[in-house]
């Protein structure tokens, strides 16, 4: 047999998951010397992950990447195999059989837990649902999230609770041309929300917001960021973080809540948007629905950079019926793939997945659910690029003689179980029909919401 990685005899990789990391592991070994057909394989008849339906709909511009993996996918040797489920409608033990090497990226796709009393309460979300609700994610389309309260509160201090916080506090006016979908836009209109308060536990040099979307709370129609003069005033170790050159980010940051504290708040804007800090949820509490939320006022301890939040047993109520909680996100578990639960990733070593400190074959792993959540869209590339260079190092070991029948085999799986298998040519006409949507009501897509709506399409 020709060696693996040639024309004569290709090596062929199951990828599963179609965001980033998927599509920069498939154009690294599209790029590579070694001759490779990738399958992507995606849960939901939609390609591209969080830059679909996480990227918010009023950032434009952070979803053109997309562009670049519809590029990617032009390639003879990329196959897209979307609207089904590894571990449930194949198994990972069918995608060793039928690929020399398997590449697991599917995320981060749940968040983690506050770990308080009355943290289930109705009323109480992750971040997570509702970012998925406005974005028109199927998993989340009938969630339901009540905004007739005045008062909003995310937990977190990170881009998604800037992203929630912001939605929460546009207009309609500011969001209708956007691809928000259009049931999240008809509840939003309806919204009595006037106040938005954003807990960090930490202090304002630690905020992890971007600048750049930490600047549009400026830049509102209709509401006022709101931040207190005293917060702006730092211990000696925060000041000591503000000052290392490396850390421009974080001054950047606190410069932007400076001006907010000495902002003169604008009486014809009808919301208000607070950010508070050295604060953290000690308890939920409400007769079977969200009423109100008991927050422990915290202190820095410990050295520069390495800073955490302790309480100091004082505490605040603040009256609310809404909250959402954006404090990380961690990965879930596949059927046939190791899985550290404690830290809600694959283990691994440079992206080969291992258990017990034991590489296992032919597994592969790259993103979020390799490294944990961190990083802007394009830190994947390289987080991918390394993973498949590891691959690359291991195609001896990946070569076991026997002949893989690729997506062959798949098709052949799924449609033995009557399972819908749909191509990038199938969701280019899904995408073909949510821009013609969206182009009388001004905006770049109406997204479909439901699978069924999605397949009737391709029907």
């Amino acid at each position: 047999m020709a060696t693996l990685g040639t024309e004569e005899n290709p090596l062929l990789v199951a990828i599963v998951g179609s965001g980033p990391s998927g599509f920069y592991a498939a154009e690294a070994l599209i790029k590579s010397d070694t001759h490779a057909r990738i399958d992507i394989l995606e849960r939901l008849p939609s390609p591209f992950g969080l830059v679909r339906s996480g990227v918010a709909p009023d950032h434009q511009k952070l979803k053109q990447a997309i562009k670049l993996y519809e590029k990617i996918a032009e390639s003879p040797d990329f196959n897209l195999i979307a609207n089904v489920t590894v571990g449930t409608d194949i198994s990972v033990e069918e995608l060793c059989q039928s690929h020399h090497a398997v590449i697991f990226t599917s995320g981060a796709e749940t968040d983690r837990k506050l770990g308080v009393p009355g943290e289930d309460l109705t009323g109480s979300h992750t971040a997570t649902e509702f970012v998925g609700w406005y974005n028109g994610h199927p998993d989340y389309r009938d969630r339901e999230f009540d905004l007739s309260h005045e008062v909003a509160v995310i937990i977190g201090q990170g881009n998604v609770a800037a992203d929630v916080s912001r939605i929460l506090s546009k207009t309609v006016d500011e969001l209708k041309h956007t691809d928000i979908s259009q049931h999240a836009l008809d509840v939003l209109a309806e919204s009595k929300i006037k106040e938005i308060h954003v807990i960090g536990r930490r202090g304002p040099a630690q905020a992890k917001f971007t600048p750049k979307e930490l600047r549009e709370f400026g830049e509102l129609a209709d509401c006022n960021p709101v931040v207190a003069a005293n917060d702006m005033v730092l211990n000696p170790e925060s000041e000591t973080e503000l000052a290392e050159k490396s850390n421009i980010g974080n001054k950047k940051i606190y410069d932007q809540f400076c001006e907010f504290s000495k902002l003169e708040p604008d009486s014809s804007k009808s919301r208000k948007c607070f950010f508070r800090f050295l604060m953290g949820p000690k308890e939920l509490i409400g007769d079977n629905k969200l009423e109100k939320v008991i927050l422990e006022k915290n202190k820095l301890a410990g050295e520069a950079f390495k800073q955490s939040a302790r309480g100091t047993g004082e505490t605040i109520e603040l009256e609310t019926g809404i909250l959402f909680r954006s404090i990380g996100y961690r990965g879930v578990p596949i059927a046939g793939v190791p899985f550290h639960d404690n830290w809600g990733t694959i283990p691994n070593e440079k992206g080969r997945i291992t258990e017990d400190d034991n590489v296992v074959p032919q597994l592969y792993t790259a993103g979020w659910i390799k490294r944990g959540p961190s990083g802007i869209i394009g830190t994947n590339r390289a987080c991918s690029v390394e993973t498949v260079g590891c691959l690359l190092q291991d195609l001896d070991k990946l070569d076991d003689g026997n002949n893989k029948e690729g997506a062959n085999a798949i098709y052949s799986k799924l449609d033995s179980k009557n399972i819908r298998h749909i191509s990038f040519d199938d969701w280019k006409k899904i995408d073909t029909k949510e821009i013609e949507i969206g182009e009388p009501k001004g905006k770049p897509r109406e997204k479909f919401t439901y699978v069924d709506e999605m397949l009737s399409i391709i029907n």
